[in-house]
């Protein structure tokens, strides 16, 4: 997870390659490990849902939906719930980034268990019921799920999270709120939480929200904002790691290259953002 924390998913691309030639339990059906070392099946399990969170990253869909369903029956194999839930939290995520948020919204509501869930994964649930139902035309619904995510979050770490659950910070929230925000075209409220995010420190992976905010921009008709987001952009472009990001920028550049009233000097910027954005991984979904 360090080369994808600081180079990008993409840079970790041939470190997955890698492990799965050396692991081939990694690419072995789930019940031939049954009755093997519960703690090796569950390494196992959380090594596949690694490459699963990589590779959909690196822009790989299929191969993202075949790790995240090794990774479910591993965990499941040897009852590791909490891996589990990651898996479906991820591939929830997965779902809707592809453009099934029914499916999305399926899976993100199999995490919970008997017991409730700790604040942050009951609040990154949340998150992914809001996106996918954002995307599947609701208005208030995706607002009242992201104000209970914000909620639930307040209520703090407890001793039951789970190892992963790190990573739920206020920023990542932040960014979440902001993006089902300019979702539903709440600009005055999106484009402040997204920039917010975006210049938080983080993981490479948190550039999305960067990208995020240059398209919700494009959209509100920021003009002199988006100049200087790109501006600021551009240098580092050709290094961004993460398919998700680059093929967010790379429409949004086409958006402001063709777009009506858009200024002369934007069009420019624009073009030259396009030039220093590593090609978009080819469209591959599950």
């Amino acid at each position: 997870m360090t080369l994808d924390a600081t180079l990008g998913a993409r840079a970790a691309v041939p470190a997955v390659r890698e492990a799965v030639r050396r692991h081939r339990e990694l690419t072995a059906e789930p019940e031939s490990l049954r009755g093997h070392d519960s703690d090796r099946i569950a390494a196992l399990a959380e090594l596949s849902e690694v490459i699963g969170w990589i590779l959909f990253d690196a822009g790989l869909h299929r191969h993202a939906h075949r790790a995240n369903a090794h990774a479910l029956a591993l965990a499941e194999l040897c009852g590791d719930r909490w891996t589990a839930r990651l898996v479906r939290l991820n591939h929830s995520m997965l779902q809707t980034h592809t453009g099934h948020p029914r499916a999305a919204l399926a899976t993100a509501s199999r995490v919970a268990g008997p017991r409730p869930l700790p604040a942050r994964v009951g609040s990154l649930v949340l998150i992914r019921q809001a996106h996918a139902t954002a995307l599947l035309g609701a208005h208030r619904e995706p607002l009242e799920l992201i104000a209970r995510a914000q909620s639930r979050f307040l209520d703090g770490v407890s001793r039951r999270d789970p190892h992963w659950a790190w990573w739920i910070d206020q920023a990542e929230l932040t960014g979440h709120q902001g993006w089902v925000l300019a979702r539903l075209r709440r600009w005055d409220r999106a484009l402040p939480l997204l920039r917010r995010a975006a210049t938080a420190p983080g993981p490479s992976y948190r550039h999305l929200f960067a990208a995020e905010l240059l398209a919700a921009q494009a959209r509100a008709g920021a003009w002199s904002e988006a100049e200087d987001l790109i501006t600021d952009l551009a240098p580092r472009a050709a290094r961004i790691g993460s398919a998700r990001t680059v093929e967010s920028l790379h429409g949004t550049a086409r958006l402001l290259r063709r777009a009506p009233r858009v200024p002369a000097s934007l069009r420019d910027a624009a073009v030259f953002l396009r030039e220093r954005l590593p090609a978009p991984a080819p469209a591959r979904t599950p």
